[in-house]
């Protein structure tokens, strides 16, 4: 049995979005970004989305799993250099496990930080 989360991170930090074997065919993604929030269908189209949103080789500065009962809560703050501006993003995941597969996919994300506002960030 693989483990669907630990590919998931492995993917997001080499600046790939998912992996095909990550999601069930029915996945559903529940996405909360600033100022917007929306669905996601399918792992074609989840898979989509996730390589929009990673699309930079990055690295964790913190990341956390925890166990749910039918999952797993992951949080984390991802680095990436984005066209030769440092960039993170500060998120949370909670997945919904059936099997080997991902089949819910919650998120709730803060935005992505450029440079000059992380440098504002560390000074307030």
């Amino acid at each position: 049995m693989t483990d669907p989360v630990s590919d998931l991170v492995r993917d997001i930090a080499a600046g790939a979005g998912s992996g095909d074997s990550v999601y069930a065919d029915n996945v559903q993604l529940d996405a909360t970004v600033p100022g917007w929030r929306f669905h996601r269908e399918g792992a074609a189209e989840v898979r989509e989305a996730l390589r929009d949103w990673y699309a930079d080789p990055g690295a964790f500065e913190e990341i956390h799993r925890t166990a749910l009962p039918d999952g797993e809560l992951l949080t984390f703050t991802l680095t990436w250099t984005e066209d030769g501006v440092r960039h993170a993003a500060h998120q949370a995941h909670v997945l919904g496990i059936e099997g080997d597969r991902i089949a819910r996919h919650e998120v709730w994300c803060g935005g992505r930080w450029p440079g000059d506002l992380l440098a504002e960030m560390v000074g307030a």
